[in-house]
Formats: C-alpha cells, sequence, structure tokens
C-alpha cells in the first residue's frame, strides 16, 4: 500500500512501463540442460525370436474390455477397478500432485491484493513543531502486489516444469497401477477356476474310488479278492482324500485373493464350461522392444521424473544469479476520509529489489550437486525401467510358447481293468493306470491355466491397456497444460 507517497508528476503509465520491463526480463531462456536422449539398454529385439513386422504396438494393443473376452471376468475386473482401495491410494496421489502443481505455478503471477487503511495518531510536544500535542488522520486505499520475483534466469519455471512432470509421472503410475491391477484380477480369477475344475475332477475319482473300496471290501468278505487288494484300493482312496483336501484349502485361498484384489466380497457365476474351452483372452503379437517405450505406463512414468529432475538442476543453476523482485502499489492517500478519492490523492510506488548471493556456506553447490546427483539416479531408474519391461515381456513370450504333450491315460486304465477281470493282470497296474489318469487330468487343467495365465502375462508386460485407461486429469485441469511441452 502506498505509504509515505510520492505525487508523481506522471501518469500510471510508469508503473506499467516498468512492468512491461519485467515481463520483458522474465522471458529470457532458463538453465534446464537440454534433454538427450537415453539410449535403450535393451536388445533391439526379444530372445529367439526375430523382429516381427505388424506386430502390437502402443495404438494397436487393445483395451482390457476387448483383450478379454469372458463376460464374467470384464466384470469382475470393472468391480475391482471400482473398489480397489489401493487404486483409489493411488488416484488420490495424482490429485495431490496436480494441486502441488497448481501451487507451483500460481507463483509465476503477480500476488495483487487491495486493501483500505484507516490511522489516528498523536504527535508528542517534544516533536510538535507547535509544541503542543498534534493530533492527525492518514486514510489510504489501492491496490498494489509484494516482493513479484521476475524469473529472468527460469528458476520458478524450472520449478513449475518440475512439478508438472512429478503430476504426469503421478497419473501414469496411477494408470500402470490399474493396468497391474487388471493383470492380477484377471490371473486370480484363471487360479480360481483352475483350481474349481481341478476340485471337482477330485471329487469325481474320491466318489469313484469309494465305489472301489466298497466293491473290494464285499469281494474280500466273499474270498474273491485279497487283504492287499482291498489295503491297495484304500491307499488309493485315501490319496484322492488328501488331494480334495488341498484343493479344498487352496480354493479358499484363491477366494480371499479374489476380493482382497476386487475389495469387496465376490459372487462368481458358474462357469460355462472347461478352462480354455471358450477363449478368454486375445492372442499377442509383440511388436520392437521400442514400442515399450510408448505403452508401459511405468516406463512414461519414468521418463517424467527424468525430465523433473533435469528441470529441479535448472531451478538449482538459477539460485546462483541475482533476484530481482518488484514491489508496486497504486491508490489514493488523504488526511481526510471525505476527500481520500478526490482526484488530487492519487499516489504509487514502485520498488525494484535486487539480491546477489554472495556467501552461504555452499549451500547453493550444494543443492545443484543433490540435483544432479538425482538426474543421474532418474537416468539410471529409467533404464532399469525399460529393462524390467524388456525382462517381462521375453518371460510372457517364453511361457506363451510352452507346449506339453499329455498322454491319454483312460483308455489304459480300461484295458488294464479288463486285463484284471480275465486274470491276465495284477491289480497293481489297475492302481498304476488309475494314478496316472487323475494326474494327467489335473496336469491338463494346469497346462491350460499357464497357457491362458502366460497370455494375461503378456498382455501385462506390453503394457496392459494402460494408455487405453482413462487419464486421472480432469478436463477442467488440462488448462494448466495449456501452451506446456
Amino acid at each position: 500500500m502506498p505509504n509515505a507517497l510520492t505525487r508523481p508528476h506522471s501518469t500510471p503509465a510508469t508503473l506499467c512501463l516498468c512492468l512491461g520491463l519485467g515481463l520483458g526480463l522474465a522471458a529470457c531462456a532458463p538453465l534446464t540442460p537440454p534433454a538427450s536422449p537415453v539410449a535403450l539398454p535393451v536388445p533391439a529385439v526379444y530372445p529367439d525370436r526375430p523382429a516381427a513386422a505388424g506386430g502390437t504396438t502402443a495404438t494397436g494393443l487393445p483395451a482390457w474390455q476387448d483383450f478379454y473376452t469372458d463376460p464374467e471376468l470384464r466384470r469382475v475386473i470393472a468391480l475391482a477397478l471400482d473398489n480397489s482401495r489401493d487404486l483409489r491410494a493411488a488416484v488420490l496421489r495424482v490429485n495431490e500432485a496436480a494441486a502441488a502443481y497448481g501451487l507451483q505455478r500460481a507463483g509465476l503471477a503477480p500476488v495483487v491484493n487491495g486493501s483500505v487503511e484507516g490511522t489516528r495518531a498523536q504527535l508528542p510536544p517534544a516533536q510538535s513543531p507547535t509544541g503542543r500535542p498534534l493530533l492527525g488522520n492518514q486514510f489510504q486505499a489501492g491496490i498494489g502486489m509484494s516482493d513479484w520475483e521476475l524469473d529472468v534466469w527460469g528458476r520458478l519455471r524450472s520449478l513449475n516444469k518440475a512439478a508438472r512432470d512429478t503430476w504426469l509421472a503421478a497419473d501414469a503410475t496411477r494408470r500402470a497401477a490399474s493396468a497391474s491391477l487388471v493383470a492380477q484380477v484377471a490371473d486370480a480369477y484363471l487360479g480360481l477356476r483352475e483350481v474349481d475344475e481341478r476340485l471337482a475332477l477330485a471329487r469325481r475319482t474320491l466318489d469313484s474310488r469309494d465305489e472301489s473300496v466298497r466293491i473290494f471290501r464285499r469281494r474280500y468278505e466273499l474270498g474273491a479278492a485279497s487283504r492287499l487288494n482291498v489295503t491297495q484300493v484304500e491307499l488309493l482312496r485315501a490319496q484322492a482324500a488328501a488331494q480334495v483336501a488341498q484343493l479344498e484349502q487352496a480354493r479358499a485361498q484363491g477366494r480371499a485373493l479374489l476380493d482382497l484384489l476386487v475389495g469387496t466380497s465376490v459372487v462368481l457365476a458358474p462357469p460355462a464350461g472347461a478352462l480354455g474351452a471358450e477363449p478368454l483372452a486375445r492372442g499377442l503379437e509383440p511388436g520392437l522392444p521400442s514400442d515399450l517405450l510408448l505403452e508401459r505406463a511405468d516406463v512414461a512414468a519414468a521418463e517424467r521424473l527424468l525430465a523433473a529432475a533435469r528441470a529441479n538442476v535448472g531451478a538449482a543453476r538459477a539460485a546462483f544469479f541475482p533476484r530481482i523482485a518488484l514491489t508496486a502499489a497504486y491508490g489514493a492517500a488523504s488526511t481526510s476520509l471525505d476527500t481520500l478519492f478526490d482526484h488530487d490523492t492519487r499516489a504509487w510506488r514502485f520498488t525494484p529489489a535486487l539480491a546477489l548471493p554472495i556467501f552461504n556456506g555452499g549451500r547453493l553447490k550444494g543443492q545443484l550437486a543433490v540435483a544432479q546427483v538425482r538426474t543421474d539416479l532418474a537416468v539410471a531408474q529409467y533404464e532399469r525401467a525399460i529393462q524390467a519391461a524388456f525382462r517381462d515381456v521375453a518371460d510372457a513370450l517364453a511361457a506363451e510358447a510352452l507346449r506339453v504333450t499329455l498322454a491319454l491315460q483312460g483308455e489304459r486304465g480300461r484295458l488294464a481293468r479288463l486285463r484284471y477281470e480275465n486274470g491276465s493282470a495284477a491289480y497293481l497296474e489297475v492302481l498304476d493306470a488309475e494314478r496316472e489318469r487323475f494326474g494327467a487330468e489335473q496336469q491338463l487343467v494346469q497346462l491350460r491355466r499357464q497357457q491362458l495365465s502366460a497370455r494375461v502375462a503378456l498382455y501385462r508386460a506390453l503394457g496392459g491397456g494402460a494408455r487405453q485407461l482413462p487419464g486421472a486429469v480432469a478436463q477442467h485441469d488440462r488448462t494448466y497444460l495449456d501452451g506446456q511441452p
């Protein structure tokens, strides 16, 4: 506010000229180091695979609603995206980073306040020119700004860019968390389907062996079978009962895991068919490793954090240069409230200030060193994110190529039982055939699940459709990004 203001012989255009000069100085280029490209620290192609033409790219990877074709699985995934507490926390972190960016961006503009003040004071006789106490009034009204820093060296713009990239990195991290949650829910769903199918097989086998125990006990009572045969059948039945108990425990654990991932209790509809009988997910063909830079949200987050670290280096460098700040006010001052807004009561004040760092005990050098080390760390983390993405895709490709040929044991078991009934073979041969058939059925279900899980893992490794997920940046927040690189 004006205080002991001088009355100008010029107009407020003088103040506007000074402010325009300050804005011109603020347009100087910042001291942020140029962004040099980071070479891909991975091979040009995936192991044991030639460079595929026309593979899945960032724009070709389907959204999870299109990739997963099972309606029940899509329903569970949508439920998880709505109820996951971890995902809710990730969204709140994005909102926090957005608010921090808005706060930092506001520092680029001057803070203009308006005020009205009134003062009544008494001057003691010792200081009064008349030797008597002197009463006086002072009234002021106007607008002004205080200590507005001209961003001559780009310090504030660098901090603003760092905050913006941190915000976008948080949003990319949220999208990566969403893609990861989709894959985890899909894998947990497949695991539960696998256990359900294996448990149904085990229960049917247990029922069959209960009947075998009943028959052989009756035969033993009639003298048509030995005690050894009964013991062997009972042992086979005990193995099936143990398998049922193990699978029931695994099913309880799988249900608990799925409920935890979804964030609420899930009631699944009965499956329409056997696992793998209907395609639950689409097939994929990966493109080149460079496509991961466009698709993987975690790689995008690491890239944004690297840009933020470089911007912080620019801010640390700018701190070595002089700081120019402006304080200005324009309004009216009068000794009487009645004449405060008369034409001859105008007053203004303009106070530029320059602060030059001379001695700070090495604080500025330390801040610059810390910023540079954090940039090197961000480069290493960026390269590590690319390597992790490449490894995920390579591992998923190896699992997707897994093919195991299982011998069908049903015919062998039937023939072994006929040979036993005709007295041509010992019952041990029947037991071996029964065990191998049961093991083959269990392994077949496990193989089908592994193939589906490998497809889910490949989809997640290629980005999990994170690019197609809705961003947390609301439409009204995009005004922050207007004109920003």
